[in-house]
């Protein structure tokens, strides 16, 4: 009976353990005038090995690591598809900003970073640009970001079509 006594609480303690060692997300890192902040167990690992924050607040200001819309593996390349790889990319910046306690509404710039001729590529030049602003606008109701849109000759992940980077007005807020 005793040593009944003894392994029950040993056992919970063993089940339990586990659950609790595991990090809650959003998780912050503290910075001088600010802080990272690191919405999910999959950014965590993209900031440990290639040694990136997802988002990092100065002062009032969200910087947004910037989140790439391309090809999946066996996706095509027509004008819907496209769409869909933005929205994709729209999504997880609606993610991290929602981890950051921002939204699209408290973003002040975009900047975005196309590969304009490709195997990967939809549409011609402004075509992409006019697709960009139709799925921009189911996020962004307005008044519209400033917005830089730079050409480059290719984007780390293979397939990458477009870079969308935000920036926002986001004062942390008191809990």
């Amino acid at each position: 009976m005793a040593l009944r006594r003894l392994v029950l609480p040993v056992l919970c303690a063993l089940v339990v353990t586990p659950a609790l060692a595991q990090e809650a997300y959003p998780k912050t890192i503290p910075t001088p005038g600010g802080e990272v902040i690191i919405p999910s167990e999959r950014h965590q690992k993209s900031y440990d090995e290639f040694k990136y924050a997802p988002a990092r607040r100065a002062g009032d200001t969200l910087y947004v690591s910037g989140v790439v819309a391309g090809r999946a593996k066996d996706e095509g390349t027509d004008p819907e598809t496209f769409k869909r790889q933005l929205r994709r990319a729209f999504v997880a910046l609606d993610k991290i900003l929602k981890a950051s306690g921002a939204t699209f509404d408290d973003v002040v710039m975009i900047n975005s970073f196309h590969v304009w001729e490709g195997p990967d590529q939809p549409a011609p030049r402004w075509e992409q640009l006019a697709m960009i602003n139709a799925v921009k606008g189911e996020f962004i109701k307005g008044p519209n970001p400033a917005w830089t849109a730079v050409g480059t000759t290719g984007l780390l992940p293979e397939g990458g079509i477009v870079e969308i980077q935000v920036i926002a007005h986001a004062p942390k807020k008191k809990p």
